[in-house]
C-alpha cells in the first residue's frame, strides 16, 4: 500500500474575502496542500490558530482589529508556530518590514501568479524563505532611508565577518539580488548540495535567521545597492 505524505496545513488571514476566496481556489488545486482554516483580521487569526494545527500562514499586514504584524509575532510565540507569509500589496512598506523582525519567513506580493503562491507555501513549509525578487527590490528601495542613514536602531551598518569565505560573500551577494539556490548552483557551476551548504553557512556568519534576513544584512554591509536591482525584472 502506498503511503501519501500528509498535505500542507494552510490557514488564510486577510480581511477581504473575495482574497481568501481566491487564495484557496488556487492552493486547493493542488494534491499536497489543504486549506484549514480562515481568518478576516489578526485577532480572529490567534483565536482560530490556537485550536486548528498550521504549517503555513499566508497573512495579510493591514486588517481591523489586530494587524498582521502583531498577529504574526503572537503567532511566533508559540512552541509549534507555523511559518507565516506576509502578503502585501506595499502600500504601506514599513509593515513589511516590522513583520519580517517579527518573525515572518517572508513576503509576497498579492498580485503573484497562482504558481508563484504555490511555490512560497512549499518553500516556507520546507524551512526556507520566500523572497519575491519584485518585492525585494521595492522593500530595499523604501527602507533605504533608514538603512543609509540610520535613522533607527535596527538599521545600523553591519560589518561583513572575517570567516566568510570569497565563495560565501559571492553567494550572499546573489541571495541578495533574489537568485534561487538553483540559479546560484547554475551559475557559479555548484552541485545542489554545496550551494545549500553555503548558503547555511552565510546564514550562521551573519547571524540571520533566514534569506530575508540575510539580504538586509548584505544592504546594511554595502555588498548590495538599491540602485543595482531596481532596475532589472519590473
Amino acid at each position: 500500500m502506498i503511503e501519501f505524505a500528509e498535505p500542507i496545513r494552510v490557514a488564510l488571514v486577510d480581511d477581504q474575502q473575495l482574497v481568501r476566496a481566491g487564495f484557496r481556489m488556487v492552493l486547493e488545486s493542488q494534491p499536497d496542500i489543504e486549506v484549514v482554516a480562515e481568518a478576516s483580521d489578526g485577532e480572529a487569526a490567534v483565536v482560530e490558530l490556537g485550536r486548528v494545527r498550521t504549517d503555513v500562514v499566508l497573512m495579510d499586514v493591514q486588517m481591523p482589529r489586530l494587524d498582521g504584524i502583531s498577529a504574526t509575532r503572537t503567532l511566533l510565540r508559540a512552541p509549534d508556530a507555523p511559518k507565516v507569509v506576509v502578503l502585501t500589496t506595499f502600500d504601506n512598506d514599513d509593515y513589511v518590514v516590522q513583520a519580517i523582525a517579527a518573525g515572518a519567513s517572508g513576503f509576497l506580493l498579492k498580485d503573484a501568479l497562482p504558481e508563484d503562491l504555490l511555490d512560497a507555501v512549499r518553500t516556507v513549509h520546507r524551512g526556507d524563505a520566500v523572497m519575491a525578487p519584485r518585492a525585494t527590490r521595492r522593500l530595499l528601495q523604501h527602507v533605504t532611508p533608514l538603512l543609509g542613514e540610520g535613522k533607527s536602531s535596527s538599521a545600523a551598518a553591519a560589518s561583513v565577518p572575517d570567516d566568510l569565505t570569497p565563495r560565501e560573500l559571492e553567494v550572499l551577494v546573489a541571495m541578495a539580488h533574489g537568485l534561487t539556490n538553483t540559479e546560484i548552483a547554475d551559475r557559479f557551476v555548484l552541485s545542489a548540495g554545496t550551494v545549500k551548504t553555503h548558503v547555511g553557512r552565510v546564514l550562521a556568519k551573519t547571524g540571520s535567521r533566514d534569506r530575508v534576513q540575510a539580504v538586509l544584512f548584505a544592504f546594511r554591509a554595502g555588498l548590495v545597492r538599491p540602485d543595482e536591482l531596481l532596475g532589472a525584472g519590473e
